[in-house]
């Protein structure tokens, strides 16, 4: 096992650079407070995920997803559901063990731990995007050809990162393979932001431009948009934790990190005790019932 190896995503050996009045350390915190932040987020909405849509299935239910996304399933396509079924299960298990991989401590602490995690994560995120085009290409979206394209190039880069994640590990490249588990995990938390994003639309300006259809004007922009921004954030991360990065880099980055805390914090807290926390209760009811 290699120093770089061992070394964790926020602060290495190898990204530790010249002292710049803080900018570093900013830089640090500001990963760590929001990568706490996205696993406590994350893990509240896997176990939604969970709930809702697999407890759905188990109890021989899974017309109930179409009730929060319409046309989702279709009894007549038994490919297609097994695909966005799929598609739900892995990526509840991304959802919760993402930010694992992310801590230092684990990493440092417990390096083989560290690596079956992450192929168990790398396996479900492909499996997850492969899931996910394989429902596009059988059953299409309801948003329709924008829809399917904005959806499919998110479901292809998610392939991507997954498998370069893996294989510049398996060469060694580990900064690389922590440069492409980094844009992984930012692509990880696509699905559960476009939720929050729809949220607080609704409750900011009402559902202007959003149809049930999803072929409004704001649909069109959130086809691309819930991944989008969070892959901008990841490379400026990636680009600020270089050696020669400069102080005000690693300061812009902090501040977008802070800005992306503060977020997911606001949001966690209202989808959690509105949304989330009531599905979870009402399915362990109505299961025990």
């Amino acid at each position: 096992m290699t120093t770089s190896d061992r070394a964790d995503f926020i602060d290495t050996p190898s990204s530790r650079p010249v002292k710049d009045n803080g900018g570093a350390a900013a830089l640090r915190w500001s990963a760590k407070a929001l990568v706490a932040v996205a696993w406590i987020s994350a893990a509240i909405f896997g176990l939604y995920i969970m709930a809702y849509y697999l407890g759905a299935a188990y109890q021989g239910a899974p017309d109930q997803w179409n009730a929060k996304l319409p046309r989702l399933y279709n009894p007549d396509s038994v490919l297609g559901t097994i695909g966005i079924g799929a598609h739900f299960a892995t990526g509840a298990i991304v959802l919760l063990l993402g930010p694992v991989q992310l801590i230092g401590a684990v990493r440092r602490r417990a390096p083989r731990l560290h690596r079956w995690i992450g192929r168990l994560y790398a396996s479900a995120a492909l499996l997850t995007g492969l899931g996910g085009l394989s429902f596009i290409a059988l059953e299409g979206t309801i948003g329709g050809a924008p829809m399917s394209l904005g959806f499919g190039l998110y479901g292809a880069l998610m392939v991507i990162a997954a498998v370069m994640t893996v294989w510049r590990a398996r060469q060694g490249r580990f900064d690389e393979h922590r440069a492409w588990a980094i844009r992984l995990f930012a692509l990880a938390i696509g699905s559960w932001l476009y939720r929050m994003d729809y949220g607080f639309w609704h409750m900011i300006a009402h559902a202007a431009g959003h149809t049930r259809s999803f072929d409004g004007p704001f649909d069109f922009v959130m086809f691309f948009f819930f991944y989008i921004p969070n892959l901008i954030i990841a490379e400026a991360f990636i680009r600020a934790r270089q050696p020669r990065a400069s102080s005000p880099a690693k300061i812009g980055a902090a501040i977008l990190l802070n800005c992306a805390t503060v977020f997911l914090a606001i949001a966690t807290y209202y989808f959690a005790t509105s949304y989330w926390g009531p599905a979870i209760v009402n399915r362990i009811v109505g299961a025990s019932s």
